[in-house]
């Protein structure tokens, strides 16, 4: 092998979401493994079209502690985005340009493309969830020559492989090729990843500063660990379950699936080593999905490192055990999905099935334990309405004194939800929408339940949460964007700055 094969990661990213992305880090240290060259042009730190960072819009409604980049190493970039790309693609001259997408960075991908592509012909292939989800829009767009269906590891490899000793690909398991007549070929989807044998991040592609991300108002030097790929449960809102159907139809196999411990350890031990993480971000959609054996093999395994960590689970997977024994080794911070605080309409809309009640003990569990929870909850669901997200606020009130902070999304309709069927089917969403940032609002045309109306509440959702009901009045007002609802907004901004973000969270 001549190993001359030059491939440019392509990473289209939020505006200083600065958590590293495991999935490109693993790519290139597996094409690294096959000798070659390897580069990435990421746009995190680009301010595109002069739009304001998730952080900063979660900021600006009180959903997180506010933050300051002040000293720290994270330095945005003044310069044009596209411009900086063809000046990669000048310098680095790459064989192969392979890009990772999620939805609601789609719409950047695409300028990128449409720029490579008139300014020189290189072979491209997109990866990541929404050509997962959405092949036939992916494999449709100027520029794009491949898409991969499903996990890229295996099929990335294969194809730099191929093209590198001048072999046809038009058979590797999990692309589509669309060849010069616009004829595509449709590989069939390729097998799962052996998560625990695979290649160890390499971040050394990114910037220093990609390495430092801020929670709960403070910065850490933060490395992301995958323990489990996929989740087991089945949330309408949310495209892992259409993951594990889409492998078990394909393959036999389900999408879900956990690391074994040693490969933990393995990996562990090398990222403390080489990159001397201050805090671990556990990138687990539910990460006490775990069987009983499994979650206190991971303690066992993590006791010999406790650095301060971060989860992400469900209220029906939390014991007084379970966050016990994960303080004791490290936890630092959690989020718990509340999502909606109506029992029958979670159930039937949501696909969460679990009383009222479960969620209230779940939030006390952390609390008795002093573990500062963020609550998620999401509003602008098919075929809710005002009265409806209330139901959620008033849930977020009882367990008021166990949250440390409340964030509160618009539901997107991502390709691969069973949601956006529901929404497509309600007439709500046209099949050609593209779903955007969780934080941005909502794009469904619901008459019962307004866009502005949603984007409102988003705003004032920690205010419903935290001042009594006698201020609502003049928070109902706050919701309007305009000069004296922003007014008003603004007036109750400081003082719930003041008086809940005012010190450091409880830990």
């Amino acid at each position: 092998m001549s190993n001359k094969l030059k491939v440019l990661l392509v990473y289209p990213n939020s505006y200083l979401m600065n958590m590293l992305p495991p999935a490109i880090s693993r790519f290139s240290a597996l094409l690294k493994e096959q000798g070659y060259t390897i580069d990435l042009f990421d746009t995190t730190y680009h301010k595109i079209d002069g739009k304001i960072t998730s952080d900063e819009e979660k900021t600006k409604h009180l959903q997180v502690r506010p933050f300051n980049l002040e000293g720290s190493k994270i330095k945005p970039k003044s310069t044009d985005v596209i411009e900086d790309f063809l000046e990669k693609i000048t310098t680095f001259d790459p064989d192969l340009i392979a890009v990772s997408v999620v939805e609601d960075m789609f719409a950047l991908t695409k300028r990128l493309l449409k720029a490579a592509r008139e300014k020189k012909n290189i072979l491209t292939i997109m990866g990541g969830v929404f050509p997962t989800f959405a092949p036939e829009k992916a494999i449709a767009i100027k520029g794009v020559d491949i898409i991969c269906v499903g996990e890229g590891e295996y099929a990335l490899v294969d194809l730099c492989n191929k093209i590198n000793e001048g072999e046809n690909f038009d058979n590797i398991p999990g692309l589509w090729i669309k060849k010069k007549n616009k004829k595509v070929i449709r590989n069939k989807q390729g097998s799962l990843v052996d998560i625990s044998n695979t290649a160890l991040p390499d971040f050394t592609i990114f910037e220093e500063a990609r390495l430092y991300r801020p929670m709960a108002g403070k910065v850490y030097r933060m490395i992301p660990f995958e323990t489990q790929r996929g989740c087991p449960y089945t949330c309408s809102f949310c495209n892992s379950p259409m993951q594990n159907i889409l492998f078990k139809e394909n393959i036999g196999k389900t999408y879900y699936r956990s690391r074994t411990m040693e490969s933990i350890r393995r990996e562990m031990d090398f990222l403390i080593k080489t990159w001397k993480p201050e805090y671990m971000y556990f990138t687990a959609d539910t990460f006490l999905a775990w069987s009983p054996k499994q979650f206190d093999e991971f303690v066992e395994t993590y006791s010999d490192y406790k650095f301060p960590f971060w989860i992400q689970t469900r209220a029906e997977t939390i014991t007084p055990y379970y966050l016990k024994k994960l303080k004791e080794v490290g936890l630092h911070r959690m989020s718990i999905g509340l999502e909606h605080g109506n029992a029958k309409f979670r159930k039937e809309v949501v696909s969460r099935n679990y009383p009222n009640a479960v969620i209230i003990k779940a939030f006390n569990i952390a609390a008795n334990l002093d573990i500062p929870v963020t609550a998620n909850n999401i509003i602008g669901f098919p075929y809710e309405n005002r009265e409806l997200a209330f139901d959620t606020i008033e849930l977020n009130r009882k367990v008021a004194d166990c949250i440390d902070t409340a964030n509160c999304n618009a539901f997107t309709p991502f390709h691969g939800t069973k949601m956006r069927e529901m929404a497509l089917e309600a007439g709500y969403i046209d099949n050609e929408v593209i779903g955007e940032c969780l934080n941005a609002g909502s794009i469904l045309n619901m008459p019962d339940f307004p866009s502005n109306e949603i984007k409102g509440l988003m705003r004032t959702f920690n205010l419903y949460l935290r001042y009594p009901r006698s201020a609502w009045p003049e928070i109902r007002l706050a919701e309007e964007n305009t000069p004296k609802g922003n007014a008003i907004f603004e007036k109750y901004r400081e003082e719930f700055i003041s008086e809940w973000y005012s010190g450091e969270s409880v830990s």
